[in-house]
């Protein structure tokens, strides 16, 4: 099999505040913003990995959940408990000192060896999801 992955999806809650995150913070490229009954889905990705995008999107938009599951996932994404993604860099410290100045995100730990053989930070988006981002060795 020739399998790859094309997109992940993380919710939103704050079109413009997600956008300047994963845009002008993490630097990824905007490959799609599109919008329907204002609400907005935002494609992004890294430059060089043109066929690997998250799509930002607004979690409300399913018609198939109710309006108790809303205000769960709503509940969810405030404690930062409702989504996540595991990012990767050759440069960790780098890339932590740039996250940290923005005020763009949430620190939750500074790069930190792991007993499970990574090295890795943790941080909160602005809608609260959790990014951990890992060192490439």
């Amino acid at each position: 099999m020739d399998i790859t992955i094309h997109a992940s999806f993380l919710p939103h809650n704050d079109p413009d505040a997600a956008l300047a995150f994963y845009r002008d913070t993490l630097g990824f490229e905007v490959r799609d913003d599109v919008g329907y009954r204002g609400m907005r889905w935002i494609t992004v990705g890294p430059a060089d990995q043109p066929g690997t995008s998250i799509v930002l999107h607004p979690p409300a938009a399913d018609p198939g959940i109710t309006d108790d599951e809303r205000r769960t996932i709503a509940e969810m994404m405030a404690k930062g408990t409702y989504a996540g993604i595991l990012l990767a860099t050759k440069d960790l410290d780098g890339t932590f000192e740039r996250l940290q100045a923005s005020d763009a995100a949430e620190v939750i730990q500074e790069p930190t060896e792991q007993p499970y053989g990574v090295r890795d930070c943790a941080l909160r988006d602005p809608a609260g999801n959790l990014i951990r981002i890992q060192e490439l060795r």
